[in-house]
């Protein structure tokens, strides 16, 4: 067995306020919990891993190519299969929390690796 504390774990903001915290980062599963700041958005982006988003607080939205926009209210959940580009928006005035769940596992540093995706 493996326990991560919440209080000790890898975290990072790839931008000011959208935290990301590893829960596990494990090759077949990785689960990273965020705190995503008002009316804040990520990167049109993709990644080889399916992505399970649950919503914990607040409300997200998820645009994909294949189902245009759909909101996500908290405890609602959604499926993104691996390699689906998508964007997922926080359209509140107050922050949003969710968790990732990647099945592989994907490295916890995505984010920090997709600099060029962040400065545009």
């Amino acid at each position: 067995m493996k326990v991560v504390k919440y209080d000790s774990a890898k975290r990072y903001q790839p931008e000011k306020g959208w935290e990301r915290i590893s829960l596990c980062e494990e090759s077949d599963i990785s689960i990273e919990y965020f705190v995503k700041p008002p009316k804040h958005s990520s990167p049109k982006h993709n990644h080889p891993n399916s992505q399970i988003l649950i919503v914990l607080e607040g409300q997200l939205s998820i645009w994909t190519e294949k189902d245009g926009e759909v909101l996500l209210n908290k405890y609602d959940t959604a499926y993104i299969e691996g390699d689906e580009v998508h964007i997922v928006t926080n359209p509140l005035d107050t922050p949003s929390v969710g968790l990732d769940i990647f099945v592989p596992g994907r490295s916890f540093d995505f984010w920090l690796k997709k600099k060029d995706l962040l400065n545009k």
